[in-house]
């Protein structure tokens, strides 16, 4: 018979009632003949009521002592799951993350598990027990032997860690939800269940605020081929199969620190038509990129920078062999979005440029490490290339550099992440795959744009290499496309959106940067909402991106900022918007199902 992973989360074992259930669903699973491990997340608020009490003795308690705190939440949990179990007469054993030997990073409340020492699971499964292990925690590998947390979604880290270690079969995240939903059923509560989604694009959506898988646990998923299924604790529904590539066999050593970067993509084969200065409100996306659609051009990346004035620049990659077409339609709509009060104005100017490569980097492992963006960026600069475009998602970073370049450029990468096999061309999806898998908001980001930064190799590299060294992660990156001459010297300005949590932050480093390297005014803006449409079927269909810009100019709902990826198209719109943006970009994928649910309480 198989072997099992199953975690289930604090809402899950809530209750003594709901303890008694989990045990039940266990006590079925293993008298079919199955191998059990079950992780546990700590009861219901108990980690809320734990962190309540940790500040009313200590306005900034030590991150050790919280750490030996907040871990016996999951102590209490997994003794009762196991009392519950043997109650039913099925043999059980609870350990905590130490006891099983989950080993981590030294860093306390956000380590990363750097190995499992699987023997002591095993030896307890050929005994005939259930192993009932606590998530969210482990132990350092220091002499010291010090208890660390693993952070936010821990438990499912936890899981997905332990299924690969064991090899097990597969591993069953138990939630409040009947599986993964096309969108928040909060907001949309019609939201469609899934049957299965892909490992990157469910990353895409655990990132982009999905709450029912953490990335992490995602990244290890894909990394390792763990086969994964997000269900319901409630409900005997088959769930949402979350489906891995083919697993590279990877070492297990260093689990979750070992790569980031695991492939070097490049294109030589396209060009950029741009259309500088068209009128900053609802519908211009729309139009443009609804004739572009109904013309049969298939766009790569998409970027509408920062606006100056009232007007914004919207870029867009082709394929070299139809270009002409795509410039055709491009200086026929231009016409369109010029302002009829004053037609001199240099409005929506269509610009070409030829001789252009697209290189990427792309891994799981990039989650939450700013410093992988930043290495990439000054590898390039060390290598003397520019970057013209930028393009960001969870799974990969790309720019856009001159063709000349390339060479240079995707040796420089290969050397400074370590790939050894041999870089790949980006290429159309194999497997057909739905066009658009789900729509995600997030509601907690804000945007900081530089006025005026150098245009040369290295800008980017110092600039992001800045927020990387105090651990500020970046979402989207966007680089004007116009270029202004300041005393002789070209210059961009560069947007890019962070959580917010951190905004001020970087803004006040970034002030103090601006002064030292020449760079002009730093301006934050909080009142922002980031939408995004996320499915690998997207690759080669043109109409997506114009179907989701016409469902928010319906709407009349202005698009601020755009960056795509292969498998992701997000804009950024004011935050008052962000719920309506959402709710319609849903329906006009027709993404909704014919049962609502509800999350229970």
């Amino acid at each position: 018979m198989a072997l099992i992973v199953q975690k289930f989360g604090g809402t899950s074992v809530g209750s003594v009632e709901r303890i008694q259930a989990v045990a039940q669903r266990v006590y079925k699973t293993a008298k079919t003949g199955n191998s059990l491990v079950v992780v546990v997340s700590a009861m219901g608020k108990t980690t809320d009521g734990l962190v309540k009490l940790a500040t009313e003795i200590s306005k900034n308690p030590c991150r050790r002592e919280m750490d030996m705190l907040l871990s016996t939440g999951e102590q209490v949990s997994i003794a009762l799951v196991s009392m519950a179990l043997q109650e039913l007469g099925q043999p059980a054993i609870s350990l905590t993350g130490a006891q099983v030997g989950i080993v981590t990073e030294a860093e306390h409340t956000r380590a990363r598990i750097l190995h499992i020492e699987t023997e002591r699971i095993f030896k307890h499964l050929k005994e005939g027990k259930v192993v009932i292990v606590a998530g969210f925690q482990g132990i350092s590998r220091t002499e010291d032997l010090e208890i660390t947390t693993l952070g936010r979604g821990g438990s499912d880290t936890s899981a997905v860690a332990i299924a690969a270690a064991l090899r097990a079969d597969f591993c069953e995240i138990y939630t409040d939800v009947p599986g993964i939903l096309t969108t928040d059923p909060r907001l949309v509560p019609e939201a469609q269940l899934m049957s299965e989604i892909t490992c990157d694009e469910m990353l895409e959506l655990a990132s982009l605020g999905a709450k029912v898988l953490h990335p992490r646990a995602v990244e290890i998923a894909r990394n390792y081929g763990v086969p994964l299924v997000v269900r319901s604790s409630w409900t005997d529904d088959p769930g949402t199969w979350v489906t891995s590539p083919q697993a590279k066999g990877r070492s297990l050593v260093n689990l979750e620190i070992a790569r980031s970067v695991d492939d070097i993509a490049f294109d030589t084969e396209q060009a950029r038509v741009a259309l500088l200065r068209v009128p900053d409100k609802p519908g211009v996306a729309a139009r443009l990129f609804g004739e572009i659609a109904r013309q049969d051009v298939d766009v790569d990346l998409i970027i509408q920078s920062i606006h100056e004035g009232n007007t914004n620049d919207i870029a867009f990659t082709v394929m070299t062999p139809i270009l002409n077409k795509a410039e055709a339609v491009a200086a026929a709509i231009a016409p369109v979005l010029r302002s009829q009060k004053n037609p001199e104005a240099g409005e929506a100017e269509v610009m070409v440029q030829h001789n252009i490569a697209k290189v990427s980097i792309a891994g799981a492992g990039m989650i939450g490490r700013p410093g992988v963006a930043a290495k990439m960026f000054a590898t390039l600069a060390e290598a003397g290339v520019n970057i013209q475009m930028i393009s960001t998602s969870e799974i990969k970073v790309s720019c856009v550099i001159d063709d000349q370049e390339c060479d240079r450029a995707v040796a420089a990468l290969r050397q400074a992440f370590e790939i050894d096999t041999p870089q790949t061309r980006h290429g159309a999806s194999l497997h057909p795959h739905p066009l658009v898998r789900g729509v995600a908001l997030d509601m907690n980001q804000a945007r900081l744009a530089i006025r005026q930064v150098q245009d040369r190799p290295g800008t980017a590299a110092k600039l992001f290499g800045l927020l990387a060294d105090k651990n500020i992660s970046v979402d989207m990156i966007i680089q004007s496309q116009r270029c202004h001459l300041v005393g002789g010297v070209p210059k961009r300005d560069i947007a890019f959106t962070v959580a917010r949590m951190d905004a001020e932050a970087a803004q006040e480093m970034l002030q103090q940067a601006a002064v030292e390297y020449g760079w002009g005014e730093v301006v934050l803006d909080k009142a922002i909402a980031k939408v995004s449409i996320v499915g690998a079927g997207m690759i080669g269909q043109p109409g997506v991106a114009a179907k989701m810009f016409e469902a928010l100019a319906q709407h009349h709902i202005n698009i601020q900022m755009i960056t795509t990826s292969e498998i992701k198209i997000s804009c950024v719109v004011s935050q008052e918007e962000g719920v309506k943006a959402l709710q319609a970009i849903h329906t006009a994928f027709g993404l909704a199902g014919s049962e609502t649910f509800v999350i229970p309480a």
